[in-house]
């Protein structure tokens, strides 16, 4: 695996604070607990009820069906990790439960996008994905409720992608992590103390300041706010989603967590469906307020597109609406791991773009290796380095959704 040029020489007394505790913070808590208890590990969260995290927010799902073999290789880890969470997690005995349910992604395409779904899918089965293609009348004899008329192929996850409990994720790593040693602080960070090139301490709206051998950014929606404070700009912004819950006669049998070619998706929840899609560039600004939802979304785009692919949701309720923070790196959607080439002893972990919470156990083991042995051991992560940023070198993903 790639070496890092910044190895840090650590002690017993080596100190890393964590900014934010959502699943990606937690789990680099929990994963540099568990690798060597020697080492200080302190997290701050500024929102410990995580009301306004996207890890709480989210639709919470995991999927291998993506068009790199690195975002393909860190959601195999992270279903690995997904399912043994009980015995990786336990503490005293108890055993927490995120209601994994591994009912699949089913991709769909129209003529002009099978032959990207196709190439996806080789990679996809070279890595050990367990993907199927589906030509048009397989679509729609394995679901027959499923409007085909338009389409040529799809590929579904037979297993190893579906949808759990969020929340319950960000609550099991955060507890483990703390019964490991990991300590937790409510507060926020106002100020970084910078010296030169490192980080000598962490400052919070309570006026207290946490000594640091390494600082990582995991804040998550608010990471630009926190790297501004060590003079640096890293281009991941808040971008609010929408997510519906509604309820229909419908009854679909083995109903998937399907993605339409327009980018609109939906899934069951237990006898209802939550369904949202993106909105469009020149309507998706920045840090708008997670209170609102965007009701003419759904009207306007989501509504019409679920009735066209499924004719049974032309009868459709809203029963439930939320929104949350995509950490959006508006460079290439993909998430930011790693040093800063100006700051030797801060690690970013920022800007997955809706991809955090499949990407987070991966993330978490990648850091903390990064942390204690300078370089990555078990997968290599560099390519999702900031200096891709920095060399105009975009890490693209086509199946971005």
């Amino acid at each position: 695996m790639s070496a890092d040029p910044l190895r840090l020489e650590w002690h017993v007394s080596s100190k890393v604070v964590v900014v934010g505790g959502g699943v990606i913070g937690s789990s680099i808590a929990y994963f540099l607990r568990l690798s060597d208890p020697t080492v200080s590990v302190t997290v701050i969260e500024r929102d410990p009820a995580y009301t306004r995290s996207s890890s709480a927010l989210s639709a919470a799902s995991i999927r291998q069906q993506f068009s790199t073999p690195l975002s393909i290789q860190m959601s195999l880890y992270g279903i690995e990790f997904l399912r043994s969470i009980g015995e990786r997690l336990k503490v005293d005995g108890a055993k927490p439960s995120i209601d994994l349910h591994e009912g699949g992604y089913l991709f769909l395409a129209t003529p002009s996008g099978e032959a990207t779904l196709r190439e996806n899918h080789a990679l996809q089965k070279r890595l050990g994905a367990d993907i199927t293609l589906l030509d048009k009348r397989s679509l729609g004899a394995r679901f027959p409720w499923l409007n085909t008329d338009d389409l040529s192929a799809g590929a579904f996850g037979e297993s190893g992608e579906g949808w759990f409990d969020g929340y319950g994720l960000v609550q099991a790593l955060r507890k483990k992590a703390q019964a490991l040693g990991a300590r937790y602080i409510a507060d926020d960070v106002t100020a970084l103390n910078r010296e030169g090139r490192r980080i000598t301490g962490v400052v919070t709206s309570r006026g207290e300041t946490y000594a640091c051998d390494v600082i990582v950014n995991a804040a998550g929606a608010w990471a630009r706010r926190v790297a501004s404070m060590a003079g640096i700009d890293i281009p991941v912004f808040a971008r609010r989603r929408s997510i519906f819950n509604v309820s229909s006669p419908a009854r679909l049998e083995r109903c998937p967590l399907l993605i339409d070619p327009t980018g609109v998706y939906f899934r069951p929840e237990g006898a209802t469906f939550i369904c949202g899609t993106s909105p469009s560039p020149d309507k998706d600004p920045d840090d708008l307020p997670l209170d609102e939802v965007d009701h003419a979304l759904f009207d306007d785009v989501i509504w019409p597109t679920l009735a066209h692919r499924v004719p049974q949701f032309e009868a459709l309720r809203v029963e439930h609406c939320w929104s949350g923070y995509y950490e959006y790196n508006v460079f290439d959607q993909n998430a930011i791991i790693g040093h800063h080439p100006d700051v030797d002893n801060c690690i970013f972990a920022n800007g997955f773009s809706g991809h955090g919470l499949q990407q987070g156990p991966a993330t978490g083991r990648g850091v903390s290796e990064l942390i204690l042995h300078g370089r990555y051991v078990t997968l290599d992560l560099s390519a999702l380095g900031f200096d891709r940023v920095l060399e105009n070198r975009p890490f693209v993903e086509k199946n971005v959704v």
